[in-house]
């Protein structure tokens, strides 16, 4: 096989390896039965002649019949771009199914529930991992969403929020008005509040993608929803209940 060309490229276009070490060696035989491609290439019987067959298939080597044997040669080496402009063209008709297949992923709507203080666990875990730059809440209080998870595993959670350089704007009633305080001293985080009235059994997650609801009864559970449209009405209603807040 020679040794000054780089018959990588030959790989890249989409021979196999089998193939392309069939197609250099009958380059340099000129012309041969199977037997010598055989013996200078090392491959099997089968190995070789399968790629003779898929190379004709592809109209990169031809054949005459001699007796009862065949005689192989290469054909022009231009036929690789006849060749390649096919692949091509089949690419391109099953681009637009693609096209459909990626445009239905994005769009991928679901609603995934969460049991239990561990589930929660994962829900908040998997919102702060969704790929959002902006982590927004509302809702909870104390008495609910603050005491059932507690404050080391919130103090935790917001370490990692902050390391993934997430910024919060978030939503607490007055009941958490001391721990709030707290965290508006660390970065990326902004915490308002309103009146203690608004504390509840719930907490409204917004984030990239996906809207969390976190709901702190007896036997706390959680959902969470991957649909743009739902997510862009509780980004309104967020946006709506952020004005009314005060420091």
């Amino acid at each position: 096989m020679s040794i000054f060309m780089d018959t990588s490229v030959l790989e890249d276009l989409g021979l196999t390896h089998g193939e392309m070490k069939v197609y250099i060696t009958l380059s340099e035989l000129g012309s041969s039965v199977a037997g010598p491609i055989i013996e200078k290439t090392g491959l099997q019987n089968s190995v070789v002649h399968r790629a003779l067959n898929s190379l004709i298939a592809k109209g990169l080597i031809a054949f005459l019949i001699e007796g009862r044997g065949k005689i192989y040669q290469i054909s022009n080496p231009r036929n690789f771009l006849d060749y390649l402009e096919e692949k091509k063209r089949k690419f391109e008709e099953i681009i637009p199914e693609l096209e459909r297949r990626k445009k239905e992923a994005k769009e991928k709507k679901e609603a995934v529930t969460f049991m239990g203080k561990k589930g929660l666990n994962q829900m908040y875990t998997q919102l702060i991992n969704s790929g959002g730059k902006e982590y927004n809440t509302f809702g909870g209080g104390k008495n609910v969403t603050y005491d059932v998870m507690g404050e080391i595993w919130w103090r935790n959670f917001h370490i990692k929020r902050i390391a993934k350089k997430i910024r919060s704007r978030q939503i607490f009633d007055e009941t958490l008005r001391n721990y709030g305080e707290e965290l508006n001293k660390l970065s990326y985080t902004k915490i308002r509040f309103l009146p203690k009235e608004f504390e509840q059994l719930t907490e409204t997650i917004i984030i990239g993608d996906c809207v969390g609801i976190a709901i702190f009864t007896e036997n706390p559970y959680g959902v969470v929803i991957t649909d743009k449209t739902v997510v862009e009405g509780y980004k309104k209603q967020f946006e709506l209940i952020w004005k009314l807040t005060k420091q």
